[in-house]
């Protein structure tokens, strides 16, 4: 399973809010293009979000639906990337100190990605959330603080 980390400076609520905004998804995941649809029950267990995986003309219609959720602190989800397969993604969130440390743990589930040897999946699975993690960053950081003027 691809591992991997980031700190990001901010409150685990404010990386949160950014994962829980569904509409947000396609600007921190990276394949991620576009948005269908948000069920209105997002992030809860079997709610989905309807996204697209590609650029245009060569979209593919997918889902995202979550397996567990513990509110700002974990979320798993199985990602649908018909034809390469189905993915298992826990995205966990821990406090530390003013900053929040997340890891993202990913690996295919399901259909041909898995005929891709391990080491390889692992590589390209880590370089795509890394730049998912600094994306994720860029948002939950640069959130506007209600309690500030």
């Amino acid at each position: 399973m691809a591992h991997n980390e980031r700190r990001i400076g901010t409150t685990p609520e404010r990386v949160w809010d950014v994962l829980a905004d569904g509409w947000l998804y396609p600007l921190w995941v990276v394949g991620a293009t576009r948005m269908r649809e948000v069920d209105d029950t997002w992030p809860a267990v079997d709610s989905r979000l309807h996204h697209s995986v590609g650029s245009w003309p060569v979209l593919v219609d997918d889902t995202t639906s979550v397996l567990e959720c513990t509110p700002h602190s974990l979320l798993r989800l199985r990602a649908r990337a018909w034809p390469t397969g189905d993915a298992h993604v826990t995205i966990q969130l821990s406090g530390a100190g003013a900053d929040t440390l997340v890891e993202i743990d990913e690996d295919a589930a399901s259909g041909p990605a898995l005929l891709v040897p391990k080491p390889a999946r692992d590589l390209g699975l880590h370089w795509r959330n890394v730049e998912s993690l600094r994306r994720l960053a860029f948002l939950a950081e640069r959130r506007a603080d209600p309690a500030r003027p």
